[in-house]
């Protein structure tokens, strides 16, 4: 209780700040805590909460998954922590259609739901009339966008419907009316009813293993998640699913069809939280298992407690692109441990787990192939500098500045990733691995469960690392790499030593069209290398060249069918159209997505024909996170 009153006499500074909610779910010392989350930059602007006033500390879902109308129906019970005097609650939504809110005793509560905006909803503001509990009976949208409700021909098994739900970053309130920020961590449980036939999964620890019967017909699955996480965390997937286990406390979740594919492909996966545990302490969430989506699914994977979501592109058959395991598994870490307060600080969230990510890959797969990924990931960010504007551009900080009328979506670039993953290693060889491990382990202690922001993190480091080291502190540009825009001098890039053979033989065969000078051995990130290297505008005979060596345009591989249709599509390349409308229709991440459909309408009208005429095609299959991005690409006019 001291912390709340800590808390809430400090609302004058941030009396917005999402991040003021920690309350009992801290450990350090409370002092410590509220000098870092009432911050200026703690202020979370794509929330309606003033969780100052009263916030919400858990949510109970009893809901039924109505395939027919394509909305989740049913209450949401809160539970409310309020200030002395608190005369109401504020609450993020998007889109729901609210029936009536009553306290815990059934009396009903008077609400008003506010203007909607296009990308934050709608505030849905609540009387709280003494009530300490919220009753919420309501109903989503049917185009909710946090929900996809797929056709049973939209998935493998071409005979069930299938739903999965994508919170991250402001889209749950769509479908769970609550404060939708990520630093106002709740613990939550649900009820979740389908139809019989199908299995519900969610990101909390299940209750109820097959299933109890429902009134009514159907089936009801219970789930529990009792550490508080950030809202966008709460993810749910309902189909035909099965289950195979893996080790002793991860496992596989996916269509019949898939599983044994994926079980394969996520062979090691207790070997992998055996690495992360090593390196960072103890895993902390009970089990980990991975649920393989349908192919629209728009991300790589998402990090959801207990179960990460992940898209079938990373299925290769070879375990290649694993690393995307390893990137999930890292989240338990950094994101789900510890998370980004607001959106202007997501790369606290993708720069550590990205870093981590690679530290996992190198204990499970070696230095060689670590530093190949390393290496790729740098140019990746090479290239997002440029997207985002060059060096100048403010979205290449750490710590961004996006305002209300911005999408945090607009945030999610690869420089969260990847300069944050490059300023974390940069930190290491400074003061040398050991010491910073030790400095990691003792930074996800001290913040377990707990919002985090740049100023908090700077504060943290250089009391725990730097300690007043004054020579160090200039050498590592804390403030450089964080508050201003471009990569720094300072920047260490690992260099693959497998790369210079793969750049030599990229060189030879742009100029001579040798087809030999391309090894045939080469691991997936030496032929992405490759690709990445030759020349946009390559000509139609060196493609076809390539092509017939390499049978590119059908390559099962999604990273080196990506890297091969963006060469392809840039060098306008007829054959490759085909493959692309076959790629482009047969997922929906966005992360291959968006860039070929950008490489597409830049070549003029030959790629804009093709991109519209793809697209139109593709679309209904996408996820609202892809549409959202691909929609301004192509000019979608519906």
């Amino acid at each position: 209780m001291r912390l709340i009153s800590i808390l809430l006499a400090a609302t004058a500074l941030a009396s917005c700040s999402a991040a003021e909610n920690v309350a009992e779910n801290v450990t350090a010392d409370p002092s410590t805590v509220a000098n870092v989350l009432t911050t200026p930059d703690a202020r979370d602007v794509h929330s309606y909460a003033i969780p100052a006033e009263a916030r919400v500390t858990h949510v109970a879902l009893d809901l039924t998954a109505d395939f027919t109308r394509k909305v989740m129906r049913g209450t949401a019970t809160l539970d409310v922590q309020a200030a002395a005097g608190a005369k109401k609650i504020v609450l993020d939504t998007r889109d729901l259609k609210i029936a009536g809110i009553t306290d815990q005793d059934g009396k009903a509560l008077p609400f008003q739901v506010g203007k909607s905006d296009p990308v934050h909803g709608a505030p849905l503001t609540v009387q709280l009339n003494g009530a300490r509990k919220l009753r919420i009976t309501y109903e989503s949208a049917p185009g909710a966008a946090a929900l996809q409700w797929l056709e049973p021909s939209q998935t493998a098994g071409k005979k069930q419907p299938y739903l999965f739900s994508q919170g991250q970053a402001i889209l749950n309130r769509s479908w769970i009316p609550t404060q939708d920020s990520p630093g106002i961590r709740q613990t939550w449980a649900a009820r979740i009813t389908v139809p019989e036939g199908l299995t519900a999964v969610m990101s909390g620890e299940a209750q109820t293993v097959l299933g109890e019967a429902a009134d009514g017909g159907g089936r009801t699955f219970t789930y529990e998640m009792n550490q508080p996480v950030a809202p966008y965390l709460i993810a749910l997937a309902v189909g035909d699913l099965r289950f195979q286990a893996l080790g002793p406390r991860t496992g596989i979740w996916s269509e019949p069809s898939r599983l044994e594919a994926s079980a394969k492909e996520f062979g090691e996966l207790e070997k992998f939280v055996e690495a992360a545990e090593a390196l960072y302490g103890p895993y902390r969430w009970g089990r980990y298992d991975v649920l393989v989506l349908p192919p629209s699914f728009p991300f790589g994977g998402m990090e959801n407690p207990r179960l990460t979501f992940a898209t079938p592109t990373v299925v290769a058959g070879d375990r290649s692109l694993v690393s995307l395991i390893a990137h999930e598994l890292a989240h338990s870490w950094s994101g789900n441990l510890v998370t980004n307060a607001t959106w202007n600080d997501f790369w606290l969230n993708e720069g550590f787990t990205s870093y981590f990510e690679n530290r996992i890959m190198e204990s499970m797969y070696g230095k060689r192939r670590a530093a190949m990924e390393a290496d790729l990931a740098w140019t990746t960010m090479e290239d997002a500098v440029k997207e985002v504007g060059g060096p100048a551009s403010p979205d290449t900080q750490l710590h961004l500045n996006l305002a209300f009328d911005r999408d945090p979506d607009a945030g999610m670039t690869q420089i969260a990733y990847d300069k944050g993953a490059t300023f974390l290693r940069t930190i290491e060889q400074a003061v040398g691995r050991d010491r910073f491990d030790e400095y990691l382990r003792g930074y996800f202690d001290r913040h377990a469960f707990q919002p985090q922001t740049s100023a908090g993190f700077l504060r943290d480091i250089r009391e725990h690392l730097i300690k007043g080291d004054t020579a160090l502190e200039q050498r590592l540009q804390l403030d450089r790499w964080v508050y201003q825009p471009g990569i720094p001098e300072n920047a260490v890039h690992v260099r693959s030593d497998a790369f210079p053979a793969m750049d030599k033989a990229a060189k030879e065969f742009a100029e001579t069209g040798n087809i030999t000078a391309v090894p045939t051995e080469r691991v997936t990130q030496e032929t992405v290398r490759f690709l990445n290297q030759l020349p946009r505008g390559l000509s139609a005979e060196r493609l076809t060249a390539l092509d017939e060596a390499f049978r590119f345009n059908t390559s099962g591989n999604s990273e080196v069918r990506f890297a091969w249709l963006m060469l392809a599509t840039s060098s306008r390349y007829p054959p490759a159209l085909e493959s692309a409308d076959a790629f482009l229709n047969s997922m929906g991440r966005r992360k291959f997505v968006a860039p070929l459909f950008t490489a597409l309408m830049a070549q003029g009208a030959w790629g804009q024909t093709a991109a519209r005429r793809i697209y139109a095609r593709a679309r209904p299959g996408y996820h609202s996170v892809t549409t959202g991005t691909v929609d301004g690409i192509v000019g979608w006019k519906g």
